[in-house]
């Protein structure tokens, strides 16, 4: 049997993930229990797949770690971890501090929960969650960061407050403009005069964070990203739940906003009023570029590689919203065969009828074969059509293939390593506008 190895996998383990996400909690002090190295790991993939994005008051290098040896591995690191916790109270000024466990220590049974609720029947805020290496990839990290929250760390029993709202399922540094994309849902959601805690923003703090079982929803805008979070949160806080794409520009936006209104309740009238100025302005903006866009021929044929929440957003927006024709979409994550069905329902019901070829395929060294396999090149025919003009949106990894079919590049997903991100994003009608800007400037950046 041969073997088959991922060759530049776009993620890392659970608890790099779960690292992340606790990092981007106002306030938020990850504690590692794990062998010595994981941070560091975490730290550097980090830095070369965020935009630039390491670091923090308590990120990359600076997270305090338990660091077991071969001492823990026989004797047990319990006592270990009790000291790392004692002294990281002592040391750094933090809100919360999550204890978050590296694949030794659940492989040797130390009970982190028992050492935890020590120190929380003491009154420290400390929380504690099973994110070893072993249990998934590091979206699976954000959403074990998420349950933890919704278990131990929420006040129970608040009565809903109408209006108010969670929004998830917008992995931090996973998406590399995770900043941007939250804001710019969190503005549409607003538009329509919702109250929205988005937990990880600077507009956000652990107070709210701490209310949020008063929401009378929860909004995901992703098919898998903090879906089962969602699902544990209803259990726990009595809170139902939607899942939407990741909303990009003005179809996308459209839709979610009535999903979210019908979903509440709301006027559907209101809610169509928002959307039509939104519309106008969206259109006022863009339409000073369509002279160009027609008279320099700017539709391209595309390929899409993403993670679940950009491929399936990036290929809706190209179709629906600029008249482009991705002819292949890649999902660079590992999804089970029966979840996949949801996600190509999703690329399928696109609103201009457009269908593109989805494959789901996590190793990047993979997507030129399949790319040759949906549009076959030229073998010497004296007729063939070729794949031209094309663009290639994806992740910094995706920069040789668009050399290798002489297409331009445009870096969205993770891994980014060829472009600084600080808060911008791509989510709302704005966002929308910021991706045709991008696209297009990449499109004749060489004029």
């Amino acid at each position: 049997m041969s073997e088959h190895f991922v060759e530049r996998a776009r993620y890392f383990c659970s608890l790099g993930g779960a690292v992340s996400t606790v990092t981007a909690l106002p306030g938020g002090i990850p504690i590692l229990h794990s062998a010595s190295g994981c941070a560091g790991n975490f730290a550097w993939t980090q830095n070369g797949g965020s935009g630039l994005q390491v670091g923090g008051y308590c990120g990359s290098l600076t997270v305090p770690s338990s660091n077991v040896q071969e001492n823990e591995v026989v004797f047990g690191g319990e006592e270990r971890l009790r000291e790392q916790i004692a002294n990281t109270l002592q040391v750094m000024d933090g809100g919360l501090y999550v204890v978050l466990t590296g694949c030794v220590p659940e492989v040797i049974g130390d009970d982190i929960f028992a050492v935890v609720n020590d120190f929380r029947n003491e009154g420290a805020p400390v929380i504690g969650a099973a994110t070893g290496g072993f249990r998934g990839d590091s979206y699976w990290g954000y959403d074990l960061v998420l349950q933890a929250l919704a278990k131990d760390y929420l006040t129970k029993g608040l009565p809903k407050v109408k209006g108010r709202v969670n929004l998830w399922g917008v992995v931090p540094y996973m998406d590399p403009f995770w900043r941007g994309n939250l804001e710019g849902a969190r503005h549409l959601l607003e538009l329509i005069g919702l109250e929205v805690n988005t937990f990880f923003t600077p507009a956000d703090s652990l107070e709210r964070i701490k209310a949020a079982g008063s929401a009378e929803l929860n909004v995901v805008v992703s098919d898998r990203y903090g879906v089962e979070a969602a699902r544990q949160f209803e259990e726990r806080h009595g809170t139902p739940f939607v899942t939407a794409p990741l909303p990009i520009g003005v179809t996308a936006s459209e839709t979610f906003l009535r999903q979210v209104g019908a979903a509440l309740g709301l006027a559907e009238d209101a809610v169509g009023e928002v959307i039509a100025r939104e519309k106008r302005h969206y259109y006022q903006i863009l339409e000073p570029l369509t002279d160009c866009y027609n008279d320099l021929d700017l539709q391209r044929y595309a390929v899409v590689v993403g993670d679940a929440n950009y491929a399936v957003a990036l290929t809706r927006f190209l179709a629906d919203d600029l008249g482009w024709l991705p002819v292949l979409t890649v999902v660079t994550d590992r999804v089970q065969e029966q979840d996949q069905e949801g996600i190509a329902q999703r690329v399928a019901q696109l609103g201009s009828g457009y269908r593109t070829n989805l494959v789901f395929e996590s190793d990047a060294s993979e997507v030129l074969g399949h790319l040759n396999r949906v549009w076959p090149r030229s073998t010497g025919q004296k007729y063939h059509n070729g794949f031209s003009p094309a663009f290639v949106v994806g992740s910094s990894l995706e920069r040789e293939l668009a050399l290798q079919i002489g297409a331009p590049h445009l870096s969205v997903s993770f891994p980014v390593a060829n472009r600084a991100v600080l808060d911008r994003g791509y989510t709302g009608f704005r966002g929308g506008l910021r991706l045709a800007e991008d696209l297009i400037s990449a499109v004749v950046a060489g004029r």
